[in-house]
């Protein structure tokens, strides 16, 4: 039996007086038809259909969660006011008390100790008595620490007292007179105490931002903050038997106790360590003129290289 064909591609003769009827496929064979065709159509782009697929399937889930939708941009009002929210919540330090908290660690409390009747006097020998009381700085690991030498000269012991509380005895390793410094070593540290971190003074201007810490009149550890008001000053002692020279000057409050204590620059680094305070009057008391040696010099006293 002939097969009627799906479409017809011959032409009508030329002598044919009318065209053959061209014969229709039955609906069933013509769905079959298109179905075959999409078919070969996905199979020569499969893995086109493929990305498209997983396309669509994350922007669905793209657009379905809430957490990972596009969110309009914040508001200048919106930014502001979150961060004024979040300085309540958590002020934040100020300068001073980021210097104070990074130096802290590496201050102490220096006594010069003798017994009672080693000032010359006629009293009996029955105690100890402090003889000097002051500041210093741990500068190396091991306990090396920066004083001034007054503070410890002429004592029989030294006593230094860490921030944890805890106490060691000390010995003078080195001595720089010339710039009022002494170089102690502790017997016993900590073990979790840091030594502080020195800077330059080359790049140390007037106007500069700094904190004294020590111990005036025994109390502390205390900070008081500044400006740097000068550099290389002069400074005579009030019995006019030594004359310091390249100072810093300074106006954060020192009291008799911070000698030997460390000038703190803002990111918490030793530039100076207090030695004097001004005292025209003669009643030690700060009239907000206090001078430190660069720690150029007092490093040089402890045999560290120079900056």
């Amino acid at each position: 039996m002939k097969k009627t064909p799906l479409y017809s591609r011959s032409r009508r003769p030329v002598d044919a007086p009318e065209a053959a009827p061209v014969a229709v496929a039955p609906p069933a064979v013509a769905a079959s038809t298109r179905r075959g065709r999409l078919a070969a159509l996905l199979a020569r782009h499969e893995r086109k259909v493929w990305a498209l697929a997983l396309a669509l399937l994350a922007l669905g889930m793209w657009y379905g969660n809430p957490a990972l939708s596009m969110k309009p941009p914040l508001t200048m009002e919106q930014i502001d006011a979150a961060m004024r929210q979040s300085i309540e919540d958590k002020p934040l330090l100020s300068p001073a008390t980021r210097a104070y908290e990074a130096i802290f660690p590496s201050v102490v409390r220096v006594v010069g100790l003798m017994t009672e009747g080693d000032d010359g006097s006629d009293e009996k020998e029955h105690g100890v008595v402090e003889r000097g009381v002051g500041s210093g700085v741990v500068i190396i690991d091991n306990g090396t620490i920066l004083t001034n030498l007054h503070v410890v000269s002429g004592a029989k012991k030294i006593r230094v007292t860490f921030f944890d509380g805890s106490q060691s005895e000390a010995a003078i390793v080195n001595t720089q007179p010339e710039n009022d410094l002494a170089v102690l070593r502790a017997r016993t540290i900590p073990d979790d105490f840091v030594a502080a971190t020195m800077r330059s003074t080359a790049d140390l201007s007037p106007g500069d931002q700094v904190i004294a810490v020590g111990f005036p009149f025994g109390i502390g550890p205390s900070v008081s903050s500044g400006i740097v008001s000068g550099l290389k000053r002069q400074f005579r002692s009030p019995d006019g038997q030594q004359l310091l020279t390249n100072l810093i000057q300074f106006d954060a409050a020192a009291n008799p106790g911070n000698s030997g204590g460390p000038l703190v620059t803002m990111d918490g680094e030793v530039v100076g360590i207090v030695t004097a305070i001004l005292n025209p009057n003669r009643q030690r008391v700060f009239i907000g003129i206090g001078f430190a040696v660069p720690i150029e010099n007092a490093a040089a006293a402890a045999g560290m290289p120079p900056f």
